[in-house]
This record gives structure tokens, C-alpha cells and sequence, in this order.
């Protein structure tokens, strides 16, 4: 597979991916049913498993080491924090004031792993002002 065929698919799975997370904890803050579902609970694997192996691929057809590549680095460091906050921003059982902050800290993670990648600074929103 080409180079821009991966990009494409790993931008996708980033839209999915977010879309995913964003409507998943919107309807766990809710207290919506749906997101204890099985198809809920299962889908975000599937499409985030994709979303890593495009993201290995693209390393990989780059060239890149994250011991490297600073801004690369620091995807991953936010990668971390945001699947950490997703992890509390989805768990039932957390006080929904910690799940509403947990979330919209995982958001702004997100928001600063796409300000990474597009400024490949490790600055990330930092580096756009």
C-alpha cells in the first residue's frame, strides 16, 4: 500500500476515532444506555487498532524513531495522556464531575496530538500562536 493510501486511512480512523469518543462520553455524562452496549464497548477497539497500525505504517514508510523525532515523541506522550483520560471520562463508576473533567482534558489532549501533527513541533498548539 502506498504512501498517501495509509495517510488516508489513518486520517479517517482519526475522524472516526474522535467522533467515537466525543459521542460516547456526551451520552455517558447523559447517562445514556447505549454506551454500556455491546457494539459501543467493542467498535472503538476495532477502529483505534486500525488507527495505530496506520500510524505504525507511517513511521515506518518515514523512516521515523520517536527517540528521534521529537514531535513524534511527543504524539505519543499525548496518545498516553488521552487514552488515560478516556479511560476515567468512560468509567462509570467515577464521580461524573471527574468524568466531565476527564473528558474534556482527553479533547484538549486530542487537540494538541492534532496540533503536533500538523505542525510536526512538539509545541503542538503552543506552536501556532
Amino acid at each position: 500500500m502506498d504512501y498517501a493510501s495509509v495517510k488516508l486511512i489513518h486520517q479517517g480512523t482519526v475522524a472516526l476515532s474522535i467522533a467515537g469518543f466525543f459521542a460516547r462520553g456526551v451520552a455517558s455524562l447523559a447517562g445514556a444506555a447505549w454506551v454500556r452496549g455491546r457494539a459501543a464497548r467493542t467498535l472503538p477497539h476495532l477502529v483505534d487498532s486500525v488507527l495505530l497500525g496506520s500510524a505504525v505504517a507511517l513511521a515506518w514508510m518515514l523512516r521515523l524513531n520517536p527517540l528521534d523525532t521529537p514531535w513524534l515523541a511527543a504524539k505519543i506522550a499525548g496518545l498516553l495522556a488521552y487514552i488515560g483520560l478516556g479511560m476515567v471520562a468512560l468509567q462509570p463508576t467515577r464521580p461524573r464531575a471527574l468524568r466531565a473533567a476527564a473528558w474534556i482534558a482527553a479533547l484538549a489532549s486530542f487537540a494538541q496530538i492534532v496540533a503536533i501533527a500538523i505542525t510536526k513541533s512538539p509545541l503542538g498548539l503552543l506552536a501556532l500562536s
